[in-house]
């Protein structure tokens, strides 16, 4: 029966026609309902002939070949299989206090470094207030990204550098990272037994959680002569250059010290300059002898701080802003700012 233009579907089962009669419309039964069926067929050979771009595999990072220094982290991982269609990998870190696996609830969140090529990647002008910093990164294709590696822990040890023995006073006994003083003539005695041991200057740290490698900034040993410093300028020099960007290092101190000094200087301090007594040195002071006096020293000017000595200080040298600060690197207070336009 046609169909006037006043029909209207009602259900899927019954149309209704003009009010003079109504058609009811109900659906052919068979035994196989073969002409309600679709053919799939050509959909299901082309589905079958797609190639599905398989995830990444997992990185793993090479703390052996990882580094921390001069306020900087580089972090390199690699592949267990060689895969060519990597498009890039993402990094994530944070900071945290805690040693060893990271910890499922951590207060501080994921840094993400996205779009990264290679299989190196260095974080720069970091400030390490800190102990430790997580990380882990994932290898993406141009489909997915695979599942991150395993989280690794790093020490942030801050500015990395060492002590220049062939910089010291003849009456210091030093080793890389730390000084002391020795009448019998420390310096050649150590640096003899030094070249006798076949130990150098750039041997790894104790307990460095990455490889050793020589600082772009280390400096070429100087006049390694016993002149360096002399008479009352008992004086060692660290082996790294700041000429740029923010640094900072701790130092700690055997509490049956009887004075020492803490600071920066250029590299032309005089040979009997102490440091803080000159134009080219700033330092904070400590004097143990009879009486403890505590202050800040710069161009033989002497600022007394009247705060409690602390066992572990903390220097922030910020270079291009020109500002030399002391901390107490146990509690982060502020002991002392040397204003200065470094050059």
């Amino acid at each position: 029966v046609p169909l006037t233009p006043c029909a209207r579907l009602v259900s899927p089962r019954s149309v209704t026609m003009a009010p003079a009669f109504r058609l009811s419309l109900k659906a052919k039964v068979s035994d196989n309902m073969s002409h309600l069926m679709v053919d799939f067929a050509q959909e299901r050979r082309l589905l079958q002939a797609l190639a599905f771009l398989p995830g990444p595999s997992t990185p793993e990072i090479d703390l052996a070949e990882s580094l921390v220094a001069d306020n900087c982290v580089t972090l390199a991982w690699r592949l267990p299989d060689e895969d060519s269609k990597i498009d890039h990998y993402v990094l994530e870190y944070r900071k945290t206090n805690f040693e060893g696996p990271p910890r499922a609830k951590e207060d501080q969140p994921w840094m993400v470094i996205e779009g990264i090529k290679g299989t190196e990647y260095t974080l720069s002008g970091l400030k390490f207030d800190m102990k430790y910093m997580n990380f882990r990164v994932r290898a993406c294709n141009k489909a997915v990204a695979g599942e991150f590696s395993e989280p690794v822990t790093l020490e942030t040890r801050a500015f990395m550098f060492r002590l220049d023995a062939s910089t010291c006073h003849q009456n210091l006994r030093v080793e890389e990272l730390s000084v002391e003083w020795d009448a019998t003539g420390g310096k050649v005695q150590d640096v003899k037994a030094r070249e006798k041991d076949g130990k150098g200057r750039t041997a790894s740290p104790a307990n460095s959680p990455a490889r050793a490698v020589q600082s772009p900034k280390r400096m070429p040993s100087g006049r390694g002569g016993r002149d360096r410093f002399t008479a009352e300028s008992y004086t060692v020099l660290g082996d790294t250059l700041i000429d740029a960007d923010d640094h900072y290092w701790e130092v700690r101190y055997d509490r049956d010290s009887k004075a020492f000094g803490v600071g920066v200087a250029y590299r032309s301090l005089g040979k009997f300059d102490q440091l803080g007594k000159t134009s080219a040195s700033w330092c904070l002071h400590l004097n143990n002898w009879l009486q403890v006096s505590f202050s800040a020293k710069h161009a033989n000017k002497a600022k007394v701080l009247d705060v409690p000595v602390p066992d572990c200080i903390g220097v922030y040298c910020n270079f291009h802003e020109g500002f030399l600060s002391f901390y107490n690197a146990r509690t982060k207070q502020l002991l002392h700012t040397i204003k200065a336009k470094f050059t």
